[in-house]
């Protein structure tokens, strides 16, 4: 009975869902608390359907389900939660996956670190992107492969068990207690991994923080057609979207936006991009480079999730390690280019350098001549021997209309991969969907790079296609009607608050292109000690972006993101962009993004009531 009713009770709330639970890309840092997460949207999920309240003003009421689309969203969270009712267990022991071989991969991951030993048993076919050589070659992850026709004969094992699956029903489950995890997988949605008994459970959050930094949840499009098939116990159809057209649209499109001409690659989400990247340059750097260290050269303040990535990919490996880029404030990107290649250069390092143009929050943008200069210059080892070039890989989410690497632009004659998160400019906000291209010098590690994107099943999704192939060719339009609107604000605020400092690109560099459509605010504080005056500070911030949510509750949005097709964002770096970044490099300050479709002139009162009330 408690199966059909939660059944019942799911197509109650599919019918009346919110719109925004299957087209927001980012969370609302308004209603959500990072560490209840998951858990305060399904506690309260569980009590309207234990009142049978699926009402839409119930359900637009309930707090925001993890922290983005990335690690989880209303509508996986309620896959998840179903599947878990019907099964008896805790909502957490299932989760959702947009990659049918992440979930192994995740468990790999923890074992390696804990020492433990992994079978994989499976009665029909493993994943068809699961390459068992590569995995152990470049994760360094180790397990045995198991083929059996007689599930219910999986005897104990000294270690961990995972059993994959391809249900028909999109809630089986298999009645054998000696399978520690069950990965099932469902055509083209993903997969959902189950953790089977309560030993496992400690595994949870090292699983979820897999999909939050190297993958993603199951997408709100697929999760809504899983959740269908769930409601009418039936096969999941999957219907044509004409993908093979959107595909190639997409990749005509973002050769025309970057002037390149290698294969641009398109991955679910700008970090799973990030990830195939690295890899495939791990990759690279063993069979090109065997026994030597690589470097992986990151800003200590930049995004959370490049900083906390590249640190978890380190941990993994003996031979990688993460070296501090200071690029901000008091310090400049191309003298810590140059220092810190220097440095690996006497080591015989391999220099993989990840950096941000302009950077986070600071909106930085060096001076991209000596730029080349530092990323071009010959190195020598301490044994007086060439040293290795470097591998300059770009975040230009901030201003992905800039040509950098095609024939004849600044970084051209520097190995170079330019990246961007899909959910900011190339999606208007509308999917994660991310991206990388390669200059000619770098074109050859595509291949590499591909290869470890199939491996994760981390290739953007049919409807993310859809969706780039209807955004990116108005992008480049976008991206300037924003950067009108930032640039108006920026000026204003300038002349009411002339004593706030504001991190923004300047004319000279807008001429240049640097257009984005976000900057940073360190509002004009007071205090006696330099601790009473960042007191005040952060108390201004959280002011200040409660007073422009409250009043222009349908434009202004407490939100992460930017490159929204509407409206204005806000958020303060260090409580959400750099939540895994140390705390001394972390930046209390409000960041600011505007769209091209927004009241300008009403932020602008707003704004000045708040000048007057300080």
């Amino acid at each position: 009975m408690q199966d059909q009713n939660s059944r019942n009770y799911i197509e109650n709330v599919l019918a009346q869902m919110p719109l925004d639970w299957l087209n927001l890309t980012t969370h609302r840092l308004d209603i959500y608390n990072e560490a209840l997460a998951k858990t305060e949207f399904l506690d309260q999920f569980e009590t309207l359907y234990k009142n049978n309240n699926s009402e839409t003003s119930a359900l637009s009421a309930l707090p925001t389900a993890y922290d983005y689309i990335r690690l989880g969203h209303p509508l996986s969270s309620v896959l998840e939660w179903g599947i878990a009712k019907v099964n008896g267990l805790k909502s957490e022991n299932a989760i959702s996956f947009s990659s049918q071989t992440a979930p192994i991969l995740a468990i790999l991951r923890h074992n390696l670190l804990n020492h433990k030993n992994t079978q994989i048993i499976y009665n029909d076919k493993l994943p068809s992107s699961f390459d068992a050589e590569l995995i152990k070659r470049v994760y360094g992850y180790n397990f045995k492969l198991v083929q059996t026709d007689d599930v219910k004969a999986i005897l104990k094992f000294k270690g961990s068990t995972i059993f994959i699956a391809q249900p028909n029903n999109i809630s089986s489950i298999e009645q054998n207690a000696n399978i520690d995890f069950q990965v099932n997988l469902y055509q083209n949605l993903g997969s959902v991994l189950i953790v089977n008994n309560k030993e496992s459970e400690d595994y949870i959050s090292d699983i979820q923080h897999v999909r939050r930094r190297e993958t993603i949840a199951m997408t709100p499009s697929n999760s809504l057609t899983a959740l269908k098939a769930f409601v009418a116990q039936t096969s999941i159809t999957i219907k044509d979207n004409n993908s093979d057209a959107h595909k190639a649209s997409v990749i005509k499109s973002l050769k025309e936006i970057t002037a390149t001409t290698a294969k641009p690659l398109v991955a679910s989400s700008g970090l799973s991009m990030q990830y195939a990247i690295m890899m495939g340059l791990v990759d690279v750097a063993q069979e090109n480079h065997s026994g030597k260290a690589i470097k992986f050269i990151v800003p200590p303040n930049c995004y959370g999730g490049t900083n906390d990535q590249a640190r978890r990919v380190a941990a993994c490996l003996d031979h990688v390690e993460v070296v501090d880029l200071p690029v901000d404030g008091d310090n400049d990107m191309v003298q810590s280019i140059d220092a810190v290649l220097t440095k690996v250069a006497l080591q015989d390092a391999i220099p993989y350098i990840i950096a941000e143009i302009p950077t986070n929050p600071r909106v930085e943008v060096p001076n991209l001549e000596d730029l080349k200069s530092a990323l071009s210059k010959k190195r020598k080892t301490a044994d007086g021997n060439n040293a290795i070039d470097p591998v300059f890989i770009l975040d230009q989410t901030f201003c992905p209309n800039i040509h950098f690497l095609g024939e004849g632009d600044i970084l051209s004659t520097v190995r170079t991969i330019s990246y961007a998160s899909g959910s900011k400019f190339p999606s208007g906000g509308k999917c994660t969907a991310g991206y990388c291209v390669a200059n000619n010098k770098a074109e050859t590690l595509i291949d590499s790079i591909e290869r470890h994107l199939t491996l994760c099943d981390n290739e953007a999704t049919d409807h993310q296609y859809e969706i780039l192939a209807k955004q990116l060719p108005s992008m480049n339009q976008r991206i300037a009607e924003a950067y009108k609107n930032t640039r108006e604000f920026v000026n204003f605020i300038h002349d009411v608050l002339p004593e706030a400092k504001i991190n923004f690109v300047s004319e000279e560099l807008a001429s240049q292109g640097f257009t984005p459509s976000v900057f940073s605010l360190d509002l004009p504080t007071k205090g006696e000690t330099a601790e009473e005056k960042e007191t005040y500070k952060r108390a201004l911030n959280h002011k200040l972006i409660q007073m422009m949510i409250t009043e222009i509750p349908d434009e202004s949005k407490y939100c992460v993101s930017y490159g929204q097709l509407k409206g204005c964002y806000w958020t303060i770096p260090a409580t959400s962009t750099q939540g895994t970044t140390k705390e001394g490099d972390k930046d209390y300050i409000a960041r600011v993004s505007l769209s091209p479709d927004l009241d300008l002139e009403q932020h602008k009162n707003v704004f000045l009531e708040f000048v007057e009330h300080i």
